[in-house]
């Protein structure tokens, strides 16, 4: 009930303070099922684009730690079906609860498997999760504006999906393999950001500023 309430503000603020949001390619998405959109990580309210874009499918997202320090984000982060994972030391957790989310909960998951806005290569996360709980991959990209105070002069934005990924229930995790399937995510990307606009060519705010 929470989620689905603040879905509805959330889309409401977002229309206000933006108004030129748009989300393609959602026939792409898996009909009758939770997935796993992957997503090169670009901006910090990535997050809450994606989840409004499938919405009304209800969707769980990993959050660092830290953030749940403060009573009140937690709160909204564990009604948001936020879960806490420890970048440095992740565990077991990382993948179990993911893997419940997305079986017994029947909730989509974002995910980005870079971790980081200001790195390229991918980890394995996302490949064994889906791996495990027999779940598609969904490439998913933003495209527009890197600054928040960009955003909010309400310059286009786009959310695009490609077609999902599906994992060989046969395949083994371990490194080539993994490999084989991050680099289908990531031409997938690319293909996603040419559709989007031929032209455009993602820099991380950090390189920019130098």
């Amino acid at each position: 009930m929470f989620y689905k309430f603040m879905v509805h503000v959330v889309r409401v603020i977002v229309a206000l303070i933006n108004g030129n949001t748009h989300f393609q390619g959602k026939e792409n998405l898996p009909h009758n099922e939770s997935f796993i959109m992957v997503a090169p990580h670009r901006t910090w309210w990535e997050p809450i684009l994606f989840a409004l874009a499938v919405s009304p499918l209800p969707c769980a997202f990993m959050a660092k730690k830290e953030l749940f320090k403060n009573p009140i984000l937690r709160f909204i982060l564990h009604h948001a079906n936020a879960f806490s994972v420890d970048r440095q030391h992740p565990g077991l957790s990382a993948i179990k609860i993911p893997v419940r989310d997305l079986t017994a909960r029947n909730l989509s998951l974002i995910m980005f498997p870079s971790g980081t806005r200001f790195s390229g290569k991918l980890k394995g996360g996302a490949v064994l999760i889906a791996k495990l709980a027999k779940k598609p991959l969904v490439p998913v990209v933003y495209q527009g504006p890197l600054r928040f105070s960009d955003f909010l002069k309400r310059r286009r934005a786009v959310i695009k999906f490609g077609q999902p990924i599906v994992i060989d229930s046969k395949m083994k995790v371990d490194e080539q393999h993994i490999e084989k399937v991050n680099q289908q995510i990531q031409q997938a990307w690319q293909q996603i950001d040419y559709s989007i606009d031929p032209n455009f060519h993602y820099v991380p705010l950090k390189h920019k500023n130098k």
